[in-house]
Formats: C-alpha cells, structure tokens, sequence
C-alpha cells in the first residue's frame, strides 16, 4: 500500500467522524469498499492516457533489420505498424476515448437499471472481472502475441467502456443506501475523490512500471483490479438491513437533533434533500421488509425512465454535467500526452505532475460539499467554483514550463474543475434520486446517477475527438479555449437553478428572522 502511515491516519480520523454521527464500523467498511473498488476502475482506465506516447511510438516505428541496420522489408513495417505518422495516430487514441465513453454513456443507462433491480454486489463485481480482463487483453495480450489491429482495439475499448460503467451506479447507489441525508454533502463530497486517488494511483503504478514496457502496466492494473471485485463479492453488504442494521434509526436520531426553525424552508422549491428542512424520508422502514440486494425500499414499483428523468433537477444537472465532465475528462485523458508534448517532459515526468491535477480534486470535492452542506443549496456553490475555474483555465493560454507553478496550477484547475465535478456526480445525484416527488420510493437512486453519469460521458465522449482535432490542427491554446467555452455552457444551463436556490437563501434567512420575533 502507499503512505501506509497517511492511510492509517485517514482511516482513524474517517471513523472517529462517523463513530460521532451515530455510524458503525459497517459503515466505514463499505465506505472503503466503494471508495477502493471505484478507485481501481478509474485507475485501470488511466493506464491507457499514461501510456500515449508508447502507443504512438509503438503505432508508428518502422522496424531495423538487425543485420544490415536497414529498414526491414514493406510488408513487416505494414503489418507492424498501423499508422504512417504521430498525427494519424493520436487521432485514432483520441477516437478510442471517444469511443469508451461512448459506451461508457450508453452502459451507465444500462446499469443504473441493472442496479435498481438486481444485486448491487454482483453486478459491481462482475463489471470489475470484465473490465479486467479486457484491459489485460487490449494492453497486454495484444502486445505479446504482436497482433496490431485497429478494429480489434476499438471493439475492446468499446466493450471496456461498457462495463466500466457498472462502476459508478453500483457504488453511489450503494453509499446512498448506507448513509442519509446527515452531512451527505461532505461525506459524499470526500468519497468522491476515489476518481482522483485512482488516477494519482495509476499515474503512480505507471511511472514505476513503464520502464519494463507498457504492457506491464496494464497487467498490474488489470490483476489489481481483479482482485478487487473478489473483494467485493465476498465483502460487500450493500444496504444496512444486510447486516441487522437500520438506516431509520440514523435518520431519526439526525431529524431530533435539527433546529426547529429550519422547518419554515419550502423544500419544494430547490433540491429537496440538500434543503435542511426536508427532513423526511427515506428511511422510513417499509412495510415489507428490504429485498435482497437493495436498501430499505418500500412496495413501489420501480419508477420509469422517462419519469426519472423528468424529476426536478435530473435534465439539468444531466445536461450540465455532460459539458463540465467534457472538460474534467480532458485532463483525465490528455493531460499526461499534453504535458509530454509541450514541455518536452517525459512520461514519467508528464504522468508524475499530472497527479496535482488529482489532489486538488479531491481537496476541491470535499470542500464544496462541506461549504454545500452548512449553505444548504448546491447550486450557488458549484456556479462560484466555476467561475473561478475560468480564471484558472486561462492561464493555460501562454504556459511556462517551470515545474513548481505548473503544479500549483494544475491542483488549483483541479480544485475547481473536478472538485466541483465530483460533487455533481456523486452527492447531487444521491439528491435527486431521493427526494420528496419519490418519497418512499428508493427505486430511483441507481438509475438517477446513471442519467446524470451517462448524459456528462456522452459530452465527454464527443469532446475527446473534438480535443484531438482542435489540437492538431490550431494548437493547445485552442484547446483551452474550447474549455472555457464549455464552462460558460455549463455556468448558463445551471443559471435558472442557481437563481432559485440564491432566491430560497434569502426567503429562508428572512422567515427564521421572522421566527425568533
């Protein structure tokens, strides 16, 4: 494990927190378990965005025969090498995130279904043992047996975008069975960051194992990852009524302690649940018991898709997402290559400094949901961090290649881009899928952060292609300026929303002055 001593540390102080708040060692256990096992997913996918440029060079080298120190014959450097030059070739990587997230978007529909009806742990398991093995095929098989196809690359690249996508449905849905309304913002707004520490822990795992050849890498993730859904399968209790707990009793114990003068809030106005008057709800004990697989649910039936998405806040939390996800998987995807090709860096180097990127995120993710939990409104809080986010972006303008303002940099970008995309992926859908329109209704928790994930990867997946061909044909200033215009879009679909909830903070400010006369 890395920073043993930092994790032990982190790990008594996470469960003095919430030993405070009335939560078990249970819950600890499987805030780690969700946290690890996305973790690795993430970490698995970053193998590809760290390991580029030895694609390229691999994609693109012409072979020396080794007797005459001349190029071997037409018909070997055809069969080796797929593309005839770097540019074609960093199309083509960037055609293949376009193409994961892709498939990404259309399985997170599929999945957060899946896992509102069946059993969370299986279908979180089985999605790990895939993706595994389909990443050791297309990094490391592929390599060794020398076969170079780019049908055959696309198709499992494709197929790892699909069951990549059990990853984040599976374990939101499963935190929110676990844990309430009580400082979700925060809890989940911590959480979140598993994306960043996956990326920091393949960047990591990639720069000490590059040296042997990049299809190493891909088999320490692909094993790691493995052994996680094992974890998972025989570890993982995916609501507390599996382990003889209630989530009712937190909730009624969080309800008691609440101010009297919040109640004056009209939650119908805003997210019902980040509203601190909405103290209702779901965990009600049902009166059928809980079903295997699931959270404490009640007898009604699973509600549609169409309805789902037609929930206050779903379509625009979706449609925003899908332009700030645009940008956050950019990083994500080319910051490594990006830092290589500008600064002449090497990839070790590049994929070391793009972990700033990550710290500030997860810094930036807790924050925003602590900040988000005292306002009570999400909304204000992500439209500000944006802003802000512009600021940072257009420093990428005119770069330098000093190191140390480089990385203060890309954990400040980081602390506003992904921080603010964490939250929206993580406590905002937990919200939404669980607010007063569906009281008593848990059937839609999965399926909303499916829409919410599903609807940010389509933007991403159009945007990867559109970074390759911007930056091949105008440069990366261009790029971040496609960036800044992305953020404007998100800032502008979220306007309405933003408007309200700072309306609500007034009103309700003035009604507890009205209460205390």
């Amino acid at each position: 494990m890395l920073f043993p001593h930092t994790y032990a540390w982190c790990g008594s102080r996470m469960h003095a927190a919430l030993t405070r708040h009335g939560y078990t060692q249970h819950h600890l256990c499987i805030f780690l378990l969700t946290f690890s096992s996305y973790a690795l997913f993430n970490a698995t996918r970053k193998t590809l965005s760290c390991v580029k440029v030895s694609f390229l060079s691999e994609w693109t080298r012409m072979p020396i025969n080794d007797s005459t120190e001349t190029l071997s014959p037409p018909e070997i450097w055809s069969a080796h090498s797929l593309f005839p030059d770097e540019e074609k070739a960093s199309l083509f990587l960037g055609a293949l995130d376009t193409i994961f997230l892709f498939t990404y978007a259309m399985g997170s529909y599929i999945s957060g279904f899946l896992s509102d009806r069946f059993n969370l742990r299986l279908v979180l398991s089985v999605g790990m043992w895939l993706s595994a093995l389909v990443a050791f095929v297309f990094g490391s098989v592929t390599e060794w047996l020398g076969f170079y196809n780019m049908p055959f690359y696309a198709f499992l690249w494709a197929l790892n975008g699909f069951v990549q996508s059990t990853g984040w449905p599976c374990t939101v849905a499963i935190m929110g069975n676990w844990f309430g309304n009580k400082s979700r913002g925060f809890i989940f707004g911590v959480w979140s960051s598993c994306g960043c520490i996956g990326n920091i822990l393949g960047a990591l795992l990639v720069s000490t194992v590059i040296s042997y050849g990049y299809e190493y890498t891909f088999l320490v993730m692909a094993s790691l990852l493995f052994s996680g859904g094992i974890v998972v399968f025989f570890g993982m209790a995916v609501s507390p009524a599996e382990v003889g707990l209630s989530l009712a009793s937190i909730e009624e114990e969080e309800t008691s302690c609440r101010e009297a003068s919040v109640t004056w809030s009209k939650a119908s106005e805003s997210l019902p649940v980040v509203d601190k008057a909405n103290q209702r709800t779901y965990g009600t004990p049902p009166d059928d018991g809980p079903r295997e697989g699931s959270s404490i649910r009640t007898d009604k039936p699973a509600l549609g898709f169409f309805k789902i998405v037609c929930l206050p806040g779903v379509a625009v939390y979706a449609l925003a997402y899908a332009c700030l996800k645009l940008v956050n998987y950019a990083f994500f995807f080319w910051l490594p290559y990006y830092l290589a090709y500008e600064f002449s860096w090497t990839q070790v180097d590049a994929s070391r400094m793009s972990i700033w990127y990550d710290f500030g995120g997860i810094i930036g993710g807790a924050m925003a949901g602590l900040i988000s939990d005292r306002l009570g409104k999400r909304a204000p809080v992500i439209a500000l961090m944006l802003l802000l986010a512009v600021a940072t972006l257009a420093c990428y303008l005119n770069p330098f290649s000093n190191r140390v303002w480089n990385g203060f940099l890309l954990g400040v970008t980081g602390f506003f881009v992904s921080g603010t995309a964490n939250l929206i992926s993580s406590a905002v859908p937990a919200d939404l899928g669980q607010q007063g329109t569906i009281q008593g209704n848990r059937e839609a928790l999965g399926t909303v952060t499916g829409i919410v994930d599903g609807t940010g990867s389509l933007g991403a997946s159009v945007g990867q292609f559109l970074v390759a061909v911007i930056y091949s044909r105008f440069g990366w200033e261009w790029v971040f300026v496609f960036f800044i215009v992305m953020i404007f879009l998100t800032l502008i679909i979220l306007l309405p929303l933003v408007v309200r909830e700072i309306k609500n903070i007034f009103v309700n400010q003035q009604v507890g002055c009205l209460s205390t006369t």
